[in-house]
């Protein structure tokens, strides 16, 4: 091995010096980027720990909200269900009431038809309180007033005691079921 000169030996010493520099300002400089890095990392997860409590307390308070609206639901659809049954109610009413009206209009539509068979009642109490003998009917009339009419005997408008006014004709040719009707 060859003795190296004090020249190389100067060189090689500033050279090993220019290193060390070197070497110390990039671990400070390392030291310098790992504690930004720290710093960084640990402001990231303060941040991330912040991120989570919020998300966490936005995730409560979604499901509280929807408790709250699922609770508002249910007492909506309890109303529609008061509401519903309340409504069937008075369509119920309404069809009785409607029902009621219309036999009202054919009992003021047949007015003056029960009129005059009110008055021919009345004439006839007052007739039967006369005390007239009492007729003597042929056995084949009577056998006629018990057989399929109940007492009554048929009258035609040509009957002598038969008597219809034209509004009591007009009356029955418009509803021939008043006397249908049960009131």
């Amino acid at each position: 091995m060859s003795v190296l000169s004090p020249v190389q030996i100067k060189e090689a010493n500033a050279h090993l010096a220019a290193v060390h520099r070197r070497l110390t300002e990039l671990e400070r400089r390392l030291e310098a980027a790992e504690r930004t890095v720290r710093e960084q990392a640990e402001r990231l997860m303060g941040k991330d720990r912040e991120l989570q409590a919020a998300v966490r307390e936005l995730a409560q308070r979604k499901d509280r909200e929807m408790v709250d609206v699922q609770e508002k639901l249910q007492d909506c659809e309890g109303t529609v269900q008061r509401l519903q049954l309340l409504m069937k109610e008075k369509d119920e009413v309404i069809a009785q009431l409607r029902h009621r009206s219309q036999l009202l209009d054919k009992i003021t539509r047949s007015r003056p038809l029960l009129d005059n068979l009110l008055s021919y009642m009345a004439e006839a109490e007052h007739s039967q309180s006369i005390h007239l003998p009492q007729p003597s009917f042929p056995e084949h009339q009577a056998d006629c007033l018990h057989s399929g009419t109940n007492g009554l005997m048929n009258a035609s408008p040509s009957d002598r005691n038969f008597s219809v006014s034209e509004d009591d004709t007009e009356e029955l040719d418009q509803d021939d079921s008043i006397f249908g009707t049960t009131v």
